[in-house]
């Protein structure tokens, strides 16, 4: 039992699908199947259930999946600190985002104040967050829904409305604010379920017994001010989507509807060991945050 081989069982076990893992590893897929019958020849039990082509993680799979995420995980913090150690004013910093909307403001910020720091973004679902986080592979996660789970840790970073957007002319457009009994039946763009957006929207017009009528959903949650500014429907979207409305020909209506509003979170996993690096741009992510709410209390 070696590392490559825990390593290669770690990725199989997350896709539950061979030549995926073969892919990200990027190996042939047969010798991930090799290293796979070799490990579970070497445990005595097998770690996947096998049907046709597909596998499954059974039982044994998930019981020894926690042990190998916990002990690569050591090794890769023993990698960080060393590094750390080596060098304290450069490394880097993986942060996952529900839509990179959310980072406009503050990545140019970080790199003019730390520009030996490498940092890396990648877009994921919410649920998909956890265990980006407790297998390494992101420092930090943006998210505009609660995370739980063992080890999580949540700093609210920013508490802000959420408006309507309608295209500029739309009836509603010039009106400060508006009922959700208007919008019964009104064309309407968002994302798919499971982001934010969509459940805060479903939860509101459950409460408020109104049924707009979904004419597009998708999965960049950025994309819908342009759809919105191109005249093909209304949206909820978060008082920053402001800051992008050139955009697009966009009216921003408050709703006059409670709980209307959305509260964005810095998870990281307490756990894991934070870089430098990672501290630095958690410590800024805060700060600049407050600084920017305190700008909008002002204005």
């Amino acid at each position: 039992m070696d590392l490559p081989s825990l390593r290669c069982f770690q990725v199989v076990a997350r896709h539950e699908h061979i030549s995926r893992a073969a892919e990200e590893l990027r190996v042939a897929q047969p010798s991930v199947s090799r290293t796979i019958a070799r490990l579970e020849a070497e445990l005595g039990v097998p770690l996947f259930d096998r049907r046709g082509r597909r596998i499954r993680l059974n039982q044994h799979g998930a019981a020894f999946l926690r042990r190998v995420d916990r002990a690569l995980g050591e090794l890769e913090d023993g990698r960080r600190e060393l590094a750390d150690a080596a060098d304290a004013e450069s490394g880097s910093v993986s942060v996952a985002t529900e839509t990179m909307m959310t980072l406009i403001r503050l990545l140019p910020a970080f790199r003019a104040a730390h520009p030996g720091v490498d940092v890396r973004l990648r877009q994921s679902p919410v649920d998909a967050m956890a265990h980006l986080l407790r297998t390494r592979e992101v420092d930090f996660c943006l998210a505009s829904q609660p995370l739980t789970g063992p080890g999580l840790a949540s700093v609210e970073l920013l508490r802000e409305d959420v408006l309507l957007a309608v295209p500029d002319g739309h009836r509603l457009a010039g009106l400060e604010h508006v009922g959700l009994a208007a919008l019964d039946g009104e064309p309407f763009i968002t994302p798919s379920p499971g982001h934010w957006q969509r459940e805060l929207a479903d939860r509101l017009f459950a409460r408020a017994g109104v049924r707009p009528v979904i004419v597009c959903e998708g999965d960049e949650p950025g994309a819908l001010l342009d759809m919105v500014g191109a005249g093909l429907g209304v949206a909820l979207l978060p008082a920053m989507a402001r800051d992008f409305a050139g955009r697009g020909r966009v009216a921003w209506v408050r709703l006059e509807t409670p709980g209307s509003h959305r509260v964005l979170w810095l998870v990281r996993h307490r756990d894991v060991y934070p870089p430098v690096a990672a501290r630095r741009f958690g410590d800024f992510a805060v700060e600049c945050f407050r600084r920017q709410a305190a700008e909008c209390r002002a204005g």
